[in-house]
């Protein structure tokens, strides 16, 4: 089976340093070619991020809904994340992304809002049905140098929080329903 994995970065400069920390994270989190990789730069449709109605946006916008990951990386503006993403979000209905395992990821000019990715983007995705195995990533630009160690750690603890749910679940009740 492959997995279909999916980057979104709401960064409004294409190819930035943010889809870069997002895409090594990809790569560091899952085994060489047991997935495919889709990348939605949202600075590559500005011109139809905002339309409504969209075809290129509803295409987008069901690709990562079906995937089975996807990572939502964004700078960090006013503390939270860009309005690019969030108008990327904001099309999908309640559950919209059910059944996606979502890394939020932000980078930053410091560590001032380092709790961003869990406090801002983590409960988003989580309302619309995703399901966040942990603390989201954050990344300060001066860790640059060393993005490697620092992505590395954060792939051991998403692995180790994904590998425990996995286990959960063999023991779950899956399909029963009470009746209380």
């Amino acid at each position: 089976m492959t997995l279909q994995v999916a980057v979104v970065v709401g960064n409004p400069k294409p190819m930035s340093r943010t889809r870069k920390v997002a895409e090594l994270l990809v790569e560091r989190l899952l085994t060489p070619d047991t997935y495919d990789l889709h990348v939605v730069d949202l600075a590559d449709h500005l011109g139809d991020v905002f339309t409504w109605p969209s075809e290129t946006m509803s295409g987008l916008n069901d690709a990562v809904a079906s995937s089975d990951l996807t990572v939502f990386a964004s700078p960090t503006y006013k503390a939270t994340y860009t309005g690019l993403l969030k108008s990327f979000l904001d099309r999908y209905p309640a559950n919209g992304l059910a059944g996606v395992t979502a890394i939020p990821v932000h980078t930053g000019a410091d560590f001032v809002h380092a709790m961003g990715p869990t406090f801002t983007l983590s409960p988003l995705l989580c309302e619309l049905g995703a399901t966040v195995p942990g603390r989201g990533v954050y990344l300060s630009l001066t860790q640059m140098q060393e993005v490697e160690s620092v992505v590395d750690a954060a792939v051991t603890e998403l692995a180790s929080n994904i590998g425990q749910v996995a286990r959960l679940g063999e023991f779950t009740r899956s399909g029963e329903v009470s009746d209380v």
